[in-house]
């Protein structure tokens, strides 16, 4: 599952970006990361009184790998599209609070989009169950498991049913 995961890295960091210019970056993890991680996002919903952090875990915990996408220092596309909601583009992006970024390039976050699907089907042409999850990249960020912004999950899984569906929703 390894090599899966390494494959879907690959088409990640080859799916096309806009102007050329790629800031999507992959990273994947497996083995005791996973647990770790899990722990994590048990306790971050808890804490946070959040639900389906602990379903999501579970998920984790029987997953073979996690493959994280995000972006690393984007910046704006400077085509002043206006698609964001400014009228120009800023020379980079609005930093608020707690160093999190508060404006990003809607360009920026598609080429994110685009490379998660790139990943996600390379996934299910092996076989490999897969599902794009948000939850555990906001927690693999919080604990520093991943540096970046806009950091999402694809677990990765070979079961005889696949564990990402049929998931009880919790209220």
């Amino acid at each position: 599952m390894l090599m899966v995961a390494d494959l879907m890295a690959l088409s990640a960091c080859t799916a096309p970006k806009t102007l050329g210019q790629d800031f999507v970056r992959a990273k994947v993890v497996s083995g005791s990361e996973l647990d770790i991680l899990a722990d994590a996002m048990d306790s971050y919903g808890k804490e946070k009184g959040l639900v389906n952090y602990d379903r999501d875990a579970e998920n984790i915990r029987r997953s073979s790998a996690m493959v994280f996408l995000f972006l690393e220092q984007p910046e704006p596309a400077g085509l002043n599209c206006g698609n964001c909601g400014l009228d120009k583009c800023p020379n980079k992006n609005a930093v608020g609070e707690n160093d999190s970024v508060q404006y990003q390039c809607v360009w920026r976050v598609l080429d994110l989009g685009i490379a998660l699907g790139s990943a996600a089907k390379t996934a299910g042409m092996l076989n490999a169950d897969n599902r794009i999850m948000g939850r555990p990249g906001t927690v693999a960020k919080k604990i520093g498991m991943v540096q970046g912004e806009m950091v999402i999950g694809i677990p990765i899984s070979a079961a005889s049913k696949n564990i990402y569906f049929d998931r009880p929703e919790k209220k």
